[in-house]
């Protein structure tokens, strides 16, 4: 396949995201509302950090997923039809094992730490525990459709994806205004309802890749010299999964022992809002993810090179766009949106995003050092450091620093990863450090810093009121734009959507 279908499979599969993620993003973030008045801040708490806690068990699975991502997708790159059936049963079989050995995980030791070390109040134990037996039942069923997922990421069915998760997100909203006329404990139901949606999301994806996917019939299949491959790359990648889980999860675990499970619901607030936003990105880059794996299966280098550079320029951008006017109008966005705002929230969505501009960086690296399959030294050292996320973050707390330091520790580390990212890969596929700094890292500090000045000077000078929310919104956008089209982007880039934005429009104004 060219370079040009290629970008066109691309782009078509980024708009069937993006018109999913604009339909979830509005869905979503009215649930999250009626959710919070439902339950109130302390059940939301304790949701959030027991449904946290059981994430932790994904350290796990989190390590084998992504290289049966890349498993499947670089068997699709070679072509290899009967390898793919042989990965695809291959990881079925895993994840069923891992099931239960989670499954056990969770019974022993998950249960002494929520009994023992969680701060939960004593007349809500029995909520908190039956969400937690309810929230291992939805992390097995996920877990068991992860082949599933992979398979349709790696053939690029996107739009699969954008209606099953509009399916997802209405459900969810039926289930968030259910909570209004129940009678029994809301907690509780709130808990069982996930379960079940859980349940037929899992049926409704393995009917489609059964009826589409010929490599996605499972047959019991033990290859041991597959199977150590798998276990070989997913070994060395645990260490990556694991410290991104110990930050998030660990995270949120020592907020609760320090602060309770308000400051878990504050932080639940500002998950939820990073999610909508990060979204947009997550789209992008699942869009492009496949053919970063693809082009170097099939010895394409430039080609890759250029989706990774294109690809963390333009997450970054994206979510610039959508991040700095609730960074600069967090306050009286959240108050507008919830009425109910938890203590620390604004400062917890500010820095969440700052945070996830960081990361959005890293994507396309980590996709392309999945992609060789040589990744021992790469997450010795990078997981190494995202592991200090956790002592660093209890050792501030511990000394009476506020619940916000988690945060800032995770950004700080976030740059630092970064940095040995590009240092690693210099070997890894050849990438120029120097190069990327110059045309990603410091282009992308002056765009930040340049879109920020007007919206922030209309901020301290307008009323907090409505309307100038919506100015100030309008500017932040405006000006942005402008930004990243005059100083973010290069001049063939520019010239692109000179062209294809009319073209674009004169097609619309016809239909």
């Amino acid at each position: 396949m060219s370079t040009s279908e290629n970008n066109k499979r691309i782009a078509k599969n980024t708009l069937m995201l993006y018109i999913r993620m604009l339909i979830t993003m509005v869905v979503g973030l009215f649930t999250s509302r009626v959710v919070l008045q439902s339950l109130g801040v302390e059940d939301y708490g304790i949701y959030n950090i027991v449904g946290g806690f059981v994430s932790l068990f994904s350290l796990l699975s989190g390590s084998l997923s992504a290289a049966i991502s890349r498993f499947l997708t670089f068997e699709l790159g070679k072509g290899n039809i009967e390898n793919l059936r042989k990965v695809f049963s291959s990881a079925v079989t895993i994840q069923i094992g891992l099931s239960f050995i989670i499954v056990i995980l969770a019974e022993t030791v998950g249960l002494w730490f929520l009994n023992s070390k969680l701060v939960i109040p004593d007349e809500r134990m029995f909520a908190a525990h039956c969400v937690y037996q309810l929230s291992i039942l939805t992390f097995v069923i996920s877990l068991i459709s992860v082949p599933y997922n992979a398979a349709i990421i790696a053939h690029e069915r996107m739009s699969a994806f954008a209606y099953m998760s509009i399916l997802d997100v209405t459900g969810k909203l039926l289930i968030a205004y259910s909570l209004f006329y129940a009678s029994t404990d809301r907690l509780i139901l709130y808990g069982i309802l996930g379960a079940i949606l859980s349940f037929l999301n899992r049926l409704i994806y393995g009917i489609y890749c059964k009826r589409n996917f010929e490599e996605c019939t499972y047959r019991f299949f033990f290859d041991f010299t597959l199977l150590k491959q798998m276990f070989g790359f997913a070994g060395w990648n645990f260490i990556g999964a694991s410290s991104a889980v110990l930050r998030d999860q660990g995270g949120n675990i020592i907020l609760n022992i320090f602060g309770g499970p308000a400051v878990n619901a504050a932080r639940g607030i500002a998950m939820q809002v990073n999610s909508c936003v990060h979204g947009f990105v997550g789209n992008f880059m699942v869009a492009l993810n496949p053919q970063i794996t693809k082009s170097y299966a099939s010895g394409e280098h430039a080609y890759m090179m250029s989706l990774i550079y294109k690809g963390a320029r333009f997450s970054y951008y994206i979510l610039l766009l959508l991040s700095l006017p609730i960074i600069i109008n967090a306050s009286y966005i959240l108050n507008l949106w919830l009425g109910i705002v938890p203590e620390h929230t604004v400062a917890f969505v500010q820095l969440v995003l700052i945070f996830a501009m960081s990361e959005s960086l890293a994507n396309p690296l980590v996709t392309a050092m999945l992609a060789t399959g040589k990744i021992r030294n790469y997450q010795l050292v990078v997981g190494g450091l995202q592991m200090m996320n956790l002592p660093l973050s209890y050792i501030l707390l511990r000394c009476g620093y506020p619940s916000e330091s988690v945060l800032i520790v995770a950004i700080f580390i976030s740059v630092c990863c970064e940095m040995s990212r590009l240092y690693m890969l210099r070997n890894m596929i050849q990438l120029s450090m120097r190069s990327f700094l110059r045309e990603v890292y410091f282009n992308l500090i002056g765009v930040s810093l340049v879109s920020a000045v007007l919206p922030l000077v209309l901020f301290f000078i307008m009323p907090t009121n409505f309307l100038g929310l919506v100015v100030n919104c309008v500017v932040c956008l405006l000006s942005t734009i402008l930004v990243i089209l005059y100083l973010g982007l290069k001049e063939g880039e520019r010239q692109m959507i000179y062209e294809k934005v009319p073209n674009m429009v004169r097609k619309k104004c016809r239909l």
